[in-house]
């Protein structure tokens, strides 16, 4: 239980302060920019990793915890558990969103800025690139320490460049709970299919590069 409540809470705090920045943008004409919403991102991911990774592994990310289940790093029985909690973590943080800043724009929803094809493949490669950071560097004894700064600064990364085009989101439950509480659902299938692939197909990539090592 102690895992479901980290997720929980993990997951709150990146669409709080993550999907916040962008509203909080919003509201205030601009004063973050772009960098900074993409900081905020970053920062809060490498924190919460740091914070939750050593009870729960803090995925914080639907799409990581059914990859680490792929690769049986994590036990299958409990993806259920973990999804459900990043989920309710994830609503909460945009229903809290909702009442300190009211009618800001659609608090954060994420939305394809190109066509639908092109916004579900770079989504794709986007969660690609984070899943294979987070095995590579999360399954090494040698680079665990740095896995917060690794992560934390993947997504800066993809953020700063993809996010005008897509919103960078990367992880269906930082979608889902602001589309769910804004009553936006304009493409919310591609930013639930699409993580889920990305992160998929990193973990059979990092499966095969480990069966060659053996």
């Amino acid at each position: 239980m102690r895992r479901y409540w980290a997720e929980g809470i993990g997951t709150f705090a990146l669409v709080f302060f993550g999907t916040g920045a962008v509203a909080v943008d919003q509201w205030t004409g601009g004063n973050l920019g772009h960098l900074g919403i993409s900081m905020a991102f970053g920062l809060v991911v490498m924190v919460m990793i740091y914070a939750f990774g050593p009870v729960s592994g803090a995925h914080i990310n639907p799409a990581v915890s059914i990859a680490f289940a792929v690769v049986e790093e994590v036990d299958r029985k409990d993806v259920l558990g973990y999804v459900t909690a990043q989920m309710i973590g994830a609503l909460l943080a945009a229903l809290l969103l909702r009442y300190f800043m009211g009618s800001t724009e659609a608090w954060g929803v994420t939305l394809p800025a190109i066509s639908l094809d092109r916004a579900f493949f770079l989504e794709v490669l986007l969660t690609y690139v984070l899943m294979v950071v987070i095995l590579w560097v999360s399954q090494d004894v040698l680079t665990q320490a740095w896995t917060g700064v690794a992560v934390g600064g993947t997504v800066l990364l993809e953020a700063l460049v993809a996010g005008p085009l897509t919103g960078a989101s990367m992880n269906p439950a930082r979608s889902l709970g602001p589309a769910l509480v804004g009553g936006v659902y304009e493409a919310w299938w591609l930013y639930v299919v699409a993580p889920i692939l990305g992160a998929v197909l990193a973990s059979w990539t990092w499966r095969w590069f480990r069966a060659q090592s053996l």
